[in-house]
């Protein structure tokens, strides 16, 4: 009963040591401001929201919260051996990073830079006596990799559940330039968890520890002197555009892909503890691997063809309305509508006058995303959105698109993206 009180105890302490810190909720603030960011942008493009910016806020600090549960109680078997130090090049560097792009924040690319300056000082003992440098430079020549690359393996082993679980709940459809300067549909999807950890961290106690009742995998005999609980809050965060897929589709492909990720930096995190010599190697890797997964999406999408595109069959829908008529009818983004009211339609006119056919009623022929057809019918009300509530893949008409801009920490607190007229691009304005 002792060992539970005294665990007790450090949970509490480490508790009211992230009630203290602002980083936690600076995080909270960051989700909110870009959730309303991406509502912003929707209503501008499509007049309406699609997504409740409250609604998913708290879902996402709960969640948040849950999966800070779940690291902290794996990372206390592994052995969290992060002293002070650490955490304050971890926040300092991920700010400095970010400046730079915005994914930068990933603690991937924090860990693995800091793995490469622990080696590099490492070969220079003497910076640690340089008066002023050695406050900066002791704490990275004492950095634990390992226990550090185990962490981010870990914290992406999460992200991939969220990203499969959730990845698709903020989808944001949008119009985006081609490969061949055609406008086509795709999807944003973008989704942020700010992360409470409680790090069971090693400490030279003055009194007698309460003897853990278990070894965590690294660290060894420095357990032994004492131990305690640190709160350490952390982002995570997912960010992807397709227009190839589906957006469940595409959330379930990256977190495939980041499972692999993280099983793989776990793996390096072993190397670096066990393997004389392997920290550089392992640091280098856990950055050009996080590298190569964005490279692998970026060339999936590229080899396939774009699929929010009109073709013969009909219509493509891009997406649909929350409480639209067509939500009610059970259309679903990716369907084509093929048939209203029996006649043909393949242009936006065409479904708006097929729909004035009958004022009162309406009957559509639908192929679905597996291609096979469907049938719906629903009473039209007055009030009703005039094309039942669905936003169609782009045609030639369309007059607005978004351009990708170069993201940094300070275009994130702005606009990611822009819209922007077709006939400037065409025009050279831009």
């Amino acid at each position: 009963m002792e060992i539970v009180a005294e665990l007790a105890r450090g949970v509490l302490r480490a508790l009211l040591q992230l009630a203290a810190q602002p980083f936690y909720y600076i995080g909270i603030l960051f989700v909110i401001l870009q959730y309303h960011k991406q509502i912003v942008l929707e209503r501008k493009l499509f007049s309406t929201r699609l997504h409740s910016m409250l609604d998913t806020a708290w879902k996402t600090v709960l969640w948040g919260i849950a999966a800070g549960m779940a690291a902290s109680l794996v990372m206390a078997f592994v052995g969290a051996t992060v002293p002070a130090g650490a955490l304050i090049w971890l926040w300092v560097l991920s700010a400095l990073l970010a400046v730079f792009r915005i994914r930068f924040i990933c603690l991937a690319y924090s860990v693995g830079v800091l793995g490469m300056l622990h080696v590099i000082t490492g070969w220079f003992p003497g910076l640690a006596e340089i008066p002023y440098v050695g406050a900066a430079v002791k704490p990275l020549q004492s950095l634990p990799i390992s226990s550090l690359l185990a962490l981010v393996g870990v914290l992406h082993l999460l992200e991939s559940f969220f990203v499969r679980k959730q990845g698709a709940d903020m989808a944001m459809p949008l119009f985006v330039a081609g490969k061949r300067g055609k406008v086509i549909g795709g999807y944003q999807l973008q989704q942020f968890w700010p992360v409470p950890l409680l790090l069971l961290v090693p400490v030279q106690s003055a009194g007698a520890a309460v003897a853990l009742p278990w070894t965590p995998l690294f660290g060894g005999e420095i357990w032994n002197a004492g131990w305690t609980f640190a709160a350490l809050p952390v982002m995570l965060g997912f960010a992807e555009r397709t227009v190839t897929r589906l957006p469940q589709q595409k959330a379930k492909r990256s977190a495939s892909l980041l499972f692999f990720y993280s099983l793989a930096v776990l793996a390096l995190a072993a190397g670096a503890e066990w393997l004389p010599g392997f920290v550089l190697i392992g640091s280098v890797l856990a950055i050009v691997l996080h590298e190569a997964l964005l490279w692998w999406s970026g060339r999936e999408e590229a080899e396939k063809p774009p699929y929010y595109v009109h073709n013969e069959q009909g219509l493509r829908i891009l997406a649909v309305l929350p409480g639209s008529p067509a939500s009610e009818m059970g259309l679903v983004a990716g369907e084509i509508i093929h048939k209203v009211n029996g006649i043909r339609v393949r242009t936006k006119e065409q479904l708006h006058e097929a729909l004035g056919v009958n004022g009162a009623f309406c009957k559509l022929e639908v192929i679905n995303t597996e291609g096979h057809s469907k049938f719906v019918q629903r009473a039209l009300y007055s009030g009703d959105h005039h094309l039942l509530g669905v936003l169609l893949a782009p045609d030639e008409k369309v007059m607005y698109y978004l351009e990708e801009r170069n993201v940094n920490w300070f275009t994130k607190a702005g606009r990611r993206s822009q819209a922007v007229p077709p006939a400037a691009k065409e025009s050279g304005a831009l």
